[in-house]
């Protein structure tokens, strides 16, 4: 079975984009709430990355912005290495951790904060 790719190039293109964006508006003392642009979950478990921003680092160390849901009912604000994400595996080795190929945010990542937290869990239709 191939491998998924976690980030596509657009997509690694939109997070850097929102990241500069948001140094630029803090600078500015500007509200910085960009929608998510990626979706990232276990799929053998409740584990939920909806992630807005590259933060730092090249293709092997590269470190991410986003809401973070880890199972445990309190899902956060955080920063996940995209190196620790694909080298986490299921299922003997065979599984992943997944890149939702259909997710298309509706809400910015506040609005998708306050709901999880709410709930205790991402929930994205």
């Amino acid at each position: 079975m191939a491998k998924q790719t976690l980030i596509l190039g657009s997509q690694r293109a939109e997070l850097l984009k929102n990241w500069r964006n948001g140094v630029i508006l803090a600078e500015l003392d500007e509200k910085h709430d960009p929608r998510p642009v990626l979706k990232l979950f276990n799929p053998c478990g409740a584990q939920t990355w909806l992630l807005t921003e590259i933060v730092d680092g090249d293709d092997e160390d590269t470190i991410l912005f986003g809401l973070c849901d880890l199972g445990f009912g309190t899902p956060e604000l955080g920063y996940v290495s995209l190196a620790e994400l694909k080298s986490v595996r299921f299922m003997g080795g065979a599984l992943g951790i997944e890149r939702d190929i259909h997710f298309c945010a509706t809400k910015t990542l506040a609005e998708y904060t306050a709901e999880a937290r709410r709930l205790g869990r991402i929930e994205v239709c």
